[in-house]
């Protein structure tokens, strides 16, 4: 009866499955049951089984239990519950791998490189990556571990590496025949040709794909200031303005708005939030232009107008300026809604790197705007964008044979 609920869960037969082990209370049992439940969304209770079955397996089973406890760490990074999540997957791999379940222990592995991503710690992402042994890999493992490449390397960004990662990984998903993956791969197909930057230059605005940020990026024409960045480039010199947030609010007004000049009266507006100026914001916004010119001097000089101030680069050089597709007050919060998930505002927080009652206020105001939609109470509550995005992550678990 295990044997053939696990088949039917391998096959994509649910519904089958969770017929012939719905009764159960043994340790297998439980844990198809888990994993079953998880295919059906149902995370939550899916969680509480397969914590239930590692408890059942006990000492006397342990990689049944080492198994159950990876099967639980990755609906928590399924459910953006990243709370104590990598050291459960970082123990996850030692344990298996120390049983010789290398398989189990490789996709452990490959979720902890998928949570720093998640995190936007690409170094440690790719360094995860790169450390993962592949030769005894199943099918459905190297698809998620060249879906993970894809990832990565459409945030570097290589367009060019992220097309060969994604054919490498639709090979591997044919070959593992697991609509789940499957449908992982067209995914990552459709978001890897939507937009991914704007590029504004003289007053207009160009909306760019991954292959020409990726060129803008490497081969810069002129000088580029990148807003996702905070960063100055001219071919190889490179100025970052990170955690300088005047200097670059000012000098990105100066860029959009060349050749020609800015107002005092708008730079005050809009990066000091000033409608009506005194002296005391016009000496800050002077010391604010005197550090600007400093950060820059090897790249441009900043003109004084009688009006206002105007970006002139080295050489005359054109100057670009390189912006995401969206760029509204809570941006980067969407940006992590957008993967379809249900977030709780911890995850959130941690992902961001920020105090949690930040992203409570950012929610509360993107809820009030129509953008966001919560769903449970309490610890439970979770958040989603609104209306439901369209390229939803799913979820992939270690095979159900693994766990008899």
């Amino acid at each position: 009866m295990l044997l053939a609920a696990a088949h039917a869960l391998d096959t994509g037969d649910v519904l089958s499955a969770l017929k012939r082990v719905a009764l159960r209370e043994d340790a297998p049992g439980l844990a198809l049951r888990g994993i079953a439940l998880s295919r059906l969304g149902k995370r939550e209770r899916a969680r509480g089984l397969l914590q239930s079955a590692a408890k059942a397996f006990g000492a006397a089973a342990p990689l049944g239990r080492a198994r159950c406890l990876l099967a639980d760490a990755e609906l928590a990074l399924a459910s953006r519950d990243l709370r104590g999540v990598d050291a459960a997957l970082a123990l996850a791999a030692r344990d298996l791998r120390a049983m010789g379940d290398v398989g189990n222990a490789l996709h452990a592995d490959c979720l902890a490189a998928r949570s720093l991503l998640l995190r936007g710690l690409l170094g440690e992402a790719e360094r995860a990556l790169r450390a993962l042994d592949t030769r005894r890999a199943s099918d459905a493992l190297r698809a998620e571990i060249h879906l993970a490449w894809v990832e990565l390397h459409v945030r570097a960004p290589r367009a060019n590496a992220a097309r060969a990662a994604l054919d490498e990984a639709e090979r591997a998903a044919r070959s593992a025949r697991i609509p789940a993956i499957s449908q992982e791969v067209k995914t990552a197909r459709a978001l890897l040709e939507a937009p991914a930057g704007r590029l504004i230059q003289a007053g207009t605005e160009q909306v760019l794909g991954l292959t020409q940020v990726e060129r803008v990026e490497r081969a810069p024409r002129g000088l580029l200031i990148d807003a996702r960045k905070s960063s100055v480039v001219s071919g190889k010199m490179r100025v970052s303005l990170q955690g300088r947030a005047v200097l670059f609010g000012l000098l990105r007004m100066l860029a959009e708005a060349w050749p020609s000049e800015v107002t005092r009266r708008d730079l005050l507006a809009r990066v000091f939030a000033v409608t009506r100026a005194n002296d005391s914001h016009r000496a800050r916004l002077r010391v604010e232009m005197a550090r600007l010119r400093r950060a820059l001097r090897s790249l441009a000089t900043i003109d004084a107008t009688p009006a206002g101030f105007r970006l002139d680069p080295v050489g005359r050089a054109e100057v670009s300026v390189l912006v995401p597709v969206s760029e509204s007050e809570h941006a980067e919060v969407l940006a992590l809604l957008n993967d379809g998930e249900a977030w709780s505002s911890s995850a959130l927080a941690t992902a961001l790197g920020v105090n949690q009652r930040t992203v409570q206020r950012s929610l509360l105001a993107l809820e009030a705007a129509g953008r966001t939609r919560a769903t449970g109470k309490g610890r439970a509550k979770r958040w989603l964008r609104a209306p439901p995005n369209e390229f939803a992550t799913p979820l992939l678990l270690p095979g159900a044979l693994h766990l008899l």
